[in-house]
């Protein structure tokens, strides 16, 4: 028999509590439990603070996703940003010189298999190829054990701000005029004398006209990342794909064909691989790894790191990389994200993006089997 006796059933909620949990007379319950439901509260605030219903003037992935879905409408199942796009699909061969640096082993004597996009700006996805000078190229390297490492890559080594504030702006300032479908120059002008660090992009951009095709673009990090080596110290780089074939003017004769650089890529790899060089940029002391604007100079150390050989190119509507999150924080051990703000903003604006888009995708699956 029990030394607890059972108390009588007048004794209140509490009591009536222990004997369901079959506890002591004078356990105590009423405390445990509303230490359990504040803990429940702390993380539903939390998580309503991270979507920004609390504070709807921060800034979050919500709303910078909603704001490209404001300037470029709802795809439904495509890709918020860089919405235009070909998947691609070959290997990248280490040639083990980056190995003094990392302990990736994607850097080592070792062939990796690549899954990859190639993309311009924006969220409509029949917007001319050639609309922007923009181009990006995305990759996702297979590691062995599971492990990935993903990049988004852009045909700039600069962005136009340095914070995901600024960011957000360039984008609300950009946003297309109805009666003219392209941004409003004052309202361009407006934000560029507001964010004097966009003034390096504009140099660039203008100094660069764009290349005849994404097969001879030369695409870079953005962002800086640490490369940690064997023994847990740490490298603050840059890197580049820097194409093989010699980068030749676009032609504008041809240059309003809307699907002109992803027929031209296609037509190509038809016909043989194309290849990139992994170049790594290492930072040196007073280089900045938290400001995407600023370039560092050219006379700093690089290493190639190994060949990126692209095989064949599928449509994305059902290639290989429709279902891949590019998100650049994506690392294996031996790569680690640095100081740089973009990234978090980056990685929660690509999550906020996927999510919508596989949600659409499986309510249109869904939707067309019970219509069958």
């Amino acid at each position: 028999m029990s030394s607890h006796p059972i108390p009588p059933a007048s004794d209140g909620p509490a009591g009536a509590l222990r004997r369901v949990l079959k506890l002591p007379a004078d356990a105590p319950v009423l405390a445990p439990l509303a230490g359990i439901a504040g803990a429940a509260a702390l993380l539903c605030a939390g998580y309503a603070w991270a979507a920004g219903w609390l504070t709807p003037a921060r800034l979050t992935p919500v709303r910078i996703v909603d704001t490209f879905e404001t300037n470029f409408g709802v795809h439904p199942g495509l890709r918020r940003n860089h919405t235009k796009g070909i998947c691609v699909t070959g290997r990248f061969d280490g040639n083990g010189a980056a190995g003094a640096w990392s302990t990736a082993t994607v850097f080592g004597p070792v062939r990796t298999p690549v899954v990859g996009r190639f993309a311009v700006p924006g969220g409509n996805p029949s917007v001319p190829d050639t609309a922007s000078p923009v181009r990006s190229m995305a990759l996702l390297f297979q590691l062995p054990g599971g492990e990935q490492w993903r990049t988004g890559m852009n045909s700039m080594p600069i962005v136009v701000s340095n914070t995901p504030r600024g960011f957000y702006e360039s984008v609300l300032a950009s946003r297309p005029d109805p009666a003219t479908g392209k941004p409003d120059p004052a309202r361009m002008k407006a934000y560029f004398a507001a964010h004097p660090e966009s003034g390096a992009f504009n140099a660039w951009v203008k100094a660069h006209p764009p290349s005849s095709s994404f097969a001879d673009t030369r695409f870079y990090s953005i962002n800086a990342f640490r490369l940690v080596d064997a023994a847990g110290a740490e490298h603050v780089v840059r890197w580049s794909m820097v194409p093989e074939l010699a980068p030749a003017p676009l032609d504008p004769r041809g240059a309003a064909a809307p699907d002109l650089l992803q027929d031209d890529l296609a037509a190509r790899l038809a016909r043989g691989p194309l290849r990139w060089h992994l170049q790594l940029q290492f930072a040196a002391p007073g280089d900045p790894e938290d400001d995407a604007t600023r370039a560092w100079p050219a006379t700093r150390r690089t290493v190639d790191a190994g060949v990126l050989t692209l095989e064949r190119a599928e449509a994305q509507d059902d290639g290989p990389c429709r279902d891949v999150n590019f998100d650049p924080t994506v690392l294996p051990r031996g790569i680690r994200v640095s100081s740089d703000p973009l990234l978090a903003a980056r990685s929660g604006a690509y999550s906020r993006s996927y999510n919508l888009r596989t949600h659409e995708q499986a309510a249109a699956l869904a939707s067309h089997g019970g219509a069958r």
